[in-house]
């Protein structure tokens, strides 16, 4: 174990890069939460460091000692309060009524109750639709699950979605009532009836290639299936979503994936902030061609 106090502002990168660690190096001991600053596992490679923090640095080994991997479940951060997750597309967040175990929540409920032999649990803080991957947060004590779930509308989400067709406008802002009919599809209603609840979603067009448009969409409000009614309202459905009138599926997958999230450690109050690549199937139907193939 090595310790380090940062004399100046800088970056985490750069810290390690000055005491000797090359970047290489760096983004290994990140991906085994290997580095702490100030006591919480860090996950940037430009984390910000303020003069006075403290830096820790363990082995790649010992990193994942503490907080072992957990079977079928990409772990993104881990302490000992929060949990974050990428969530694979087709994986529920927690039960249905007709299925049980294949979920976020059960896995990794049997995951942390092995690890500390049935001591510990994790809670759930907001859901991810099943289609729809990505980043995905639990709290792993009651508390941290209530000043989380307390504060979570403050939490800044961001979302891509490959949709069919090109929207006129590159970038606008959706909204409407949302309600959810007795078999479980959610449909906009313009004004208020006493039975929907209000949704907005702002969305900019980042790529367009052929039938298809890469957007980054903001979430101003939390509702069930929100993006995905609110772009089919407009005509522009997401890829592979059936259920609200996409008529294409080349990826085999819901082409929604919550890529970025911001918030405020429910212990600390410090700012947490995740991020995520591109799917490679979301690279795959976007990818331009080349001169030669034109």
């Amino acid at each position: 174990m090595k310790k380090m106090t940062i004399n100046e502002e800088t970056t985490l990168l750069a810290a390690l890069i000055k005491s000797g660690y090359s970047r290489t190096k760096v983004k290994q001991l990140l991906k085994y939460r290997a580095v702490s600053v100030d006591g919480l596992p860090a996950i940037r490679l430009d984390q910000m460091l303020a003069p006075g923090a403290e830096v820790t640095i363990t082995s790649a080994k010992e990193g994942t000692t503490r907080f072992p991997p957990c079977p079928g479940i990409d772990i993104v951060y881990e302490d000992d309060d929060i949990l974050v997750i990428d969530k694979p597309p087709r994986l529920l967040t927690i039960a249905s009524e007709t299925e049980k175990t294949k979920t976020a929540y059960h896995m990794l409920t049997a995951c942390i109750s092995e690890r500390t032999d049935g001591k510990d649990r994790v809670f759930i803080v907001h859901r991810l639709d099943q289609g729809t991957s990505g980043l995905l947060v639990f709290a792993k004590n009651e508390t941290a699950k209530h000043r989380l779930q307390t504060s979570w509308q403050d939490a800044r989400k961001k979302y891509r979605a490959i949709v069919e067709g090109v929207p006129q406008k590159s970038s606008d802002t959706i909204s409407s009532y949302l309600c959810e009919s007795k078999i479980h599809r959610v449909y906009s209603v313009k004004e208020d009836n006493g039975e929907g609840k209000y949704a907005e979603t702002k969305y900019e067009v980042v790529q367009t290639e052929g039938a298809y448009a890469l957007l980054e969409v903001t979430l101003l409000t939390g509702r069930k299936n929100q993006i995905r009614v609110h772009l089919a309202d407009r005509g522009h459905p997401v890829v592979g979503d059936k259920k609200y009138g996409a008529s294409t599926d080349p990826i085999k997958r819901l082409a929604l994936q919550s890529y970025f999230l911001a918030f405020n450690h429910p212990t600390s109050g410090e700012p947490m902030e995740f991020t995520l690549d591109m799917p490679g199937k979301f690279k795959t139907l976007l990818r331009k061609k080349s001169p030669a193939e034109t």
